[in-house]
């Protein structure tokens, strides 16, 4: 039985959640849907589906959203 492995993307976005405002601009723009707000607080990433491209962290109206390489 083989199994399918799913490489990430070698860069993802972070966001600074104690900054954050939950002002959803990084949801709506993400066009992989790799962004929802958690519980009215802050941005949360999903890695797996994040590709780095940066358009949320261009859209940012607080600018907390960084591109980074993964570790």
């Amino acid at each position: 039985m083989t199994e399918k492995v799913k490489k990430l993307s070698p860069r993802h976005a972070v966001v600074d959640r104690a900054v954050c405002v939950a002002c959803g601009t990084c949801e709506d723009v993400c066009p992989r849907g790799a962004i929802a707000i958690y519980r009215g607080q802050y941005a949360k990433v999903q890695e797996e589906r994040c590709v780095g491209c940066g358009i949320c962290a261009r859209e940012c109206p607080a600018s907390i959203i960084k591109v980074e390489v993964r570790a």
